[in-house]
């Protein structure tokens, strides 16, 4: 069949709608954020059923492109993108980790760790950006003049844009605020070869900048504005209940900054909804450090106003953002899933990875955010101990090195680290070993 997607303005008064293939983020009629929208009625012609047996039988295998979790489903992502524009690097498919241990630990014993941080670059950022920069590569092959692909980042979107564009050999430009990312994520698009800007500012300063660069240049935008990446990352949703046998979790809990992520996860939950394949929806949480919280202060008066805020250092640094972007999108999704937005401090996130590190994970600080305010609603409960909850971890903590090795080496200033495992420094000799070894040793 001839799927067919396309933008679309988020403000159902004004619903103009663009074709994929123009270089368009925002409505030109009112300003609003686009979203892209697909023709239901034509996806409705194959079953439930059929589309559960197409997508299983797509699922890691090695066809081109369907092996990929978010091409495998191309029918609901992108269907514009010819197979030989997608950009693919195998990403998707990643570890639904039963958290069995630290189920136990806490009450609740079915509970669950999406692992989107097991993906090529590290990160749940390749899922949006395998889209995105499949379009460009196919508006390229139309003709269209891209000089190339650019973002503001405080990590893993760079890492994720600088790998895919290499692999399309498209030039790529990273915005990265000066000083404010690990050497992990910088070390990245480094070595993929984008071209990198370390400027003396925050990441809304770089958002800033690079939204004029692109606007007055035609360089193409691959923010999360820019609503492509949605596509991608709105394969989580699906994934996961594909995972469970199409069953659903009671509690997807996702960490928020730019909040991009916590409006895909509600996207495709609502598409697999309209379609059939589900027939009800799951209770979603976004998790914002305090140290910028937007979102959070809005909920706490009925999202009934939102105020930017100024972000303030976190160690959660890629949600590290006090003027989202995609807030309206994310605002809407957490109205229709009844949702729940809560924060962590910076004690709370780093004991909370480092927590659930010491049952066999290894966890990045954005996910820590996500435990915590897991910990904090099932100590309120709100979360009640049957019910089985999902959190999405959106990095691989091996990013994170400095902010884990400080942690445990207690180097970091007003925190109590709580879970910190030291190492023991010891002459070479066999009786001092002996007596560390013994008077340390625990059971695991």
């Amino acid at each position: 069949m001839n799927y067919k997607a396309w933008f679309q303005c988020i403000d159902e008064q004004c619903g103009q709608t663009y074709p994929l293939n123009e270089i368009v983020y925002k409505c030109k009629s009112c300003g609003n954020l686009l979203e892209v929208m697909h023709d239901m009625e034509l996806l409705k012609k194959k079953s439930p059923k059929e589309w559960k047996e197409l997508f299983d039988s797509r699922y890691r295998r090695q066809s081109w492109p369907f092996g990929s979790s978010v091409w495998g489903k191309k029918e609901w992502v992108c269907p514009y993108v010819e197979s030989e524009n997608v950009v693919s690097m195998y990403e998707g498919a990643t570890n639904l980790f039963w958290a069995e241990r630290f189920g136990k630990q806490v009450g609740i014993e079915d509970i669950w760790l999406k692992m989107c941080g097991n993906s090529h670059t590290g990160s749940f950022k390749d899922l949006g950006m395998t889209v995105l920069v499949s379009v460009v590569k196919q508006m390229m092959s139309e003709g269209t003049d891209i000089p190339a692909v650019a973002c503001a980042s405080t990590g893993d979107t760079s890492a994720a844009l600088a790998a895919y564009c290499a692999s399309a050999a498209i030039p790529s430009i990273v915005f990265l605020p000066k000083d404010k990312v690990s050497i992990a994520q910088l070390v990245q698009p480094l070595s993929n070869g984008a071209l990198v800007l370390s400027i003396d500012t925050d990441f809304d300063g770089c958002m800033e900048l690079v939204q004029r660069i692109c606007t007055e240049h035609n360089i193409y935008l691959a923010n999360s504005i820019n609503s492509l990446r949605i596509e991608g990352q709105k394969t989580i949703s699906i994934e996961l209940c594909q995972q469970f046998q199409w069953d659903l979790p009671d509690w997807v809990i996702i960490p928020g900054g730019n909040l991009g992520n916590i409006s895909a996860l509600g996207k495709g939950f609502l598409m697999m909804y309209e379609l059939g394949l589900i027939n009800k929806l799951p209770r979603l949480v976004c998790a914002q450090a305090q140290q910028a919280n937007p979102l959070y202060l809005s909920y706490l008066k009925g999202f009934k106003e939102f105020h930017p805020v100024k972000a303030k250092t976190t160690f959660a640094s890629a949600i590290q953002i006090g003027n989202p972007v995609s807030v309206n999108k994310a605002i809407r999704i957490l109205k229709r899933f009844d949702g729940i937005v809560e924060q962590a401090s910076e004690n709370e996130l780093a004991d909370a990875a480092a927590m659930v590190d010491k049952t066999g994970t290894f966890n990045c600080p954005h996910t820590g955010v996500a435990l915590a305010v897991f910990l904090k609603l099932k100590e309120k409960k709100v979360i009640k101990p049957s019910d089985k909850i999902v959190i999405i971890s959106t990095a691989h903590g091996l990013k994170f090195v400095e902010f884990k090795i400080g942690y445990h080496k207690d180097q970091f200033e007003g925190l109590n680290p709580h879970f910190s495992n030291r190492p023991i420094e010891l002459p070479c000799d066999f009786d001092a070993v002996k007596d560390a070894v013994f008077s340390n040793i625990q059971a695991s």
